[in-house]
């Protein structure tokens, strides 16, 4: 049926319940007969505790032992999550965003993606697995790992999604999609079936936290159909659209 990208944030996969919701869309999707490529993000606050760790020893850590710390929390969250497929059935295998072909400029902490080469992905694809890929992080020039700053999971589900000529991006968050005004704060928020990359984009320019400003620009350059969806629900979310 084609090629769909999944993406889990880390609220999604904090927990072992959470993983396991994860896993149970991944393999509902395999099931369908989709060719699945999930990407995900480190688990709940994993992040700022490593970050944390790193300032408990020094107060300016050398950023590139600072994105070898910081891909660890990806790693981590990749190989449990593709554990949990495996246990709900569904065959699967855990890639790095290097191991998965993503290539980005020497920046660390802010590195660019340059290139993806898909062979790695297409090869477990066509096995028949599902693939989960550690968001947030790719190969630097040198070979080693470099993250790609804030919302750099998101960026990573939407660059692939062009790359693999994907059908849908469907990012799961905490949220049901995009709302006219924050939900947690405005109880009339209403909740929109689709909204435009530009509307989308603004938004997220002014602070909008569902999709990062670089995430919506990559899948309105590609024309990626990028879903916004609660993974702790299973209602239908927004549609970015042209």
């Amino acid at each position: 049926m084609g090629i769909i990208v999944q993406k889990f944030g880390g609220t999604s996969v904090a927990d072992a319940k959470g993983l396991r919701r994860a896993a149970k869309l991944i393999a509902a999707a395999h099931s369908a007969g989709n060719e699945v490529v999930a990407v995900v993000s480190a688990q709940g606050n994993s992040t700022d505790e490593l970050l944390k760790k790193a300032a408990e020893i020094s107060f300016d850590p050398c950023k590139r032992e600072l994105d070898s710390l910081l891909a660890s929390g990806e790693q981590a969250a990749m190989a449990l999550l593709a554990i949990a497929a495996e246990a709900q059935g569904c065959p699967a295998v855990s890639l790095s965003g290097p191991a998965a072909g993503i290539f980005t400029d020497g920046h660390y902490g802010e590195a660019e993606i340059t290139q993806i080469d898909t062979g790695r992905i297409m090869k477990e694809l066509y096995a028949g697995r599902a693939v989960v890929v550690a968001g947030f992080q790719g190969a630097a020039p040198n070979g080693d790992v470099a993250t790609l700053g804030r919302g750099g999971s998101d960026t990573s589900a939407v660059a692939l999604a062009a790359a693999l000529g994907a059908k849908i991006c469907k990012i799961y968050t905490d949220v049901e999609g995009v709302y006219t005004a924050d939900p947690r704060l405005d109880p009339s928020a209403k909740k929109l079936d689709s909204i435009s990359y530009d509307e989308m984009l603004a938004m997220a320019k002014a602070g909008a936290q569902v999709l990062h400003p670089r995430a919506v620009e990559l899948a309105k350059k590609h024309k990626v159909p990028v879903e916004v969806l609660s993974s702790f629900t299973g209602t239908p979310g927004t549609v970015l659209m042209q």
